[in-house]
C-alpha cells in the first residue's frame, strides 16, 4: 500500500499572521464603507442647492431652516434611540453644543437659504467650495493649526475665485450680488462649524453629535421664523414643493449631514478634500440640467481659481 504524503506548503499563514490579514480586511472594508457614504453625501449635498431653490420658491426661507433642522434633529434623535447608541451627552457640554448648533447649522442655513433664494444654484456650489479655507484660518487662530506658505499662498487664490464669482452677480441670468454675499457668509459659518464640533467629535460619536447640533440649529432658527411660520399658505404648496422639502429634510440634512460627518471624522480634513470638489462639480451640474442655469465664462474661471486655491491651502 502506497503512502502519499502532502507537504504543507510553505505559504501557509501562521496564527498571527492570519489574524493580522483579517484585520487589514476589515480595515478595507470599513474604507469602502466610509467613501460610499461619502459619494452619497457627494450626490445628496451636491443637489442640495436645487431642491432648497424649489422649495423656498413656495416657502420662506426661515420658516423653511426651521422646519427642516428641527424635524431632521429630532428624526437623527431618533435614530441614536433605536440603535441603541449612547445619546446622552455630559451638562457641561450642553451649552457647547447649543451654540455650535445655533452657528454652524442655524446661522449657516438661515444665511445659505435666504442666499439661494436671490441667486442661482451654480454660484452657491462654487462659493461652498471655499469652506474648507474658513475652517483652515479659523484653525490657525485657534492655534490647531500652523500657517504654512502654502497656505498663506492658497487662501490669497481662493480668495481671488471668490472675487471674480461674488462680483458675476452683478450681471447674468438668475445671479445676484446679494445672494452670493449671503452665500459666502454661510460659507464662513459652516467652516467655523467644522473647526468647532472637533472637540465634540472627541467625545461623541459623529450621529449624535449631528443629531443635537441639527436641533439646536433649528429650535435657534425658530424665533427668526415665527412671523413667516404663522403667514405661510400651506394650501398653495403643491407636491413638488413637500418633495423638494422632504429631499432636503430627510435625506440631505439628517442622512447627508451624518454621512459626511462620519466621513471627515474618520479620513480627515484633507483626505476629504477631494469630495468637497465633487459636491462643487455635482451642484454646478444640476443646477444647469436641472434649473436650466447658465454658467459664463467669468464663473468658470473664479470656480478654478476657488478649487486651485482651496487645493494649495489644504495640502500638506
Amino acid at each position: 500500500m502506497r503512502h502519499v504524503v502532502r507537504d504543507t506548503p510553505a505559504t501557509s499563514l501562521t496564527a498571527e499572521e492570519r489574524i493580522e490579514a483579517d484585520r487589514k480586511d476589515k480595515r478595507s472594508k470599513a474604507s469602502h464603507r466610509t467613501e460610499l457614504f461619502l459619494l452619497v453625501a457627494v450626490l445628496l449635498l451636491g443637489t442640495n442647492p436645487v431642491a432648497v431653490k424649489y422649495a423656498v420658491s413656495a416657502f420662506a426661507p426661515l420658516p423653511f431652516v426651521a422646519l427642516r433642522f428641527t424635524v431632521a434633529g429630532l428624526l437623527l434623535l431618533g435614530v441614536v434611540r433605536c440603535l441603541g447608541s449612547e445619546g446622552g451627552i455630559e451638562r457641561k457640554d450642553l451649552l457647547t453644543m447649543m451654540g455650535v448648533g445655533a452657528l454652524g447649522v442655524g446661522m449657516t442655513n438661515m444665511l445659505f437659504t435666504s442666499g439661494v433664494s436671490l441667486t442661482n444654484a451654480s454660484d452657491t456650489a462654487l462659493l461652498y467650495a471655499v469652506v474648507p479655507v474658513w475652517g483652515m484660518i479659523l484653525g490657525s487662530v485657534l492655534g490647531l493649526e500652523r500657517p504654512t506658505l502654502r497656505g498663506i499662498l492658497g487662501v490669497g487664490i481662493a480668495f481671488l475665485g471668490i472675487i471674480v464669482v461674488v462680483y458675476g452677480g452683478l450681471g447674468g441670468s438668475g445671479s445676484s450680488l446679494e445672494g452670493n454675499i449671503l452665500v459666502l457668509a454661510a460659507t464662513v459659518c459652516w467652516g467655523s462649524y467644522t473647526v468647532l464640533s472637533l472637540p465634540l467629535l472627541e467625545k461623541y460619536s459623529p450621529l449624535v453629535v449631528a443629531a443635537y447640533t441639527m436641533l439646536f440649529g433649528g429650535l435657534a432658527a425658530l424665533p427668526f421664523a415665527l412671523p413667516g411660520l404663522l403667514s405661510v399658505d400651506w394650501d398653495a404648496m403643491g407636491v413638488g414643493v413637500w418633495a423638494a422639502v422632504a429631499y432636503s429634510t430627510v435625506l440631505v440634512a439628517a442622512f447627508g449631514f451624518f454621512a459626511w460627518q462620519r466621513g471627515a471624522s474618520l479620513l480627515g480634513a484633507n483626505k476629504v478634500l477631494v469630495y468637497q470638489y465633487l459636491i462643487t462639480f455635482v451642484g454646478v451640474a444640476s443646477g444647469m440640467v436641472l434649473l436650466g442655469e447658465g454658467l459664463g465664462v467669468e464663473k468658470i474661471i473664479g470656480g478654478a481659481i476657488i478649487l486651485f486655491g482651496v487645493y494649495l491651502a489644504r495640502r500638506q
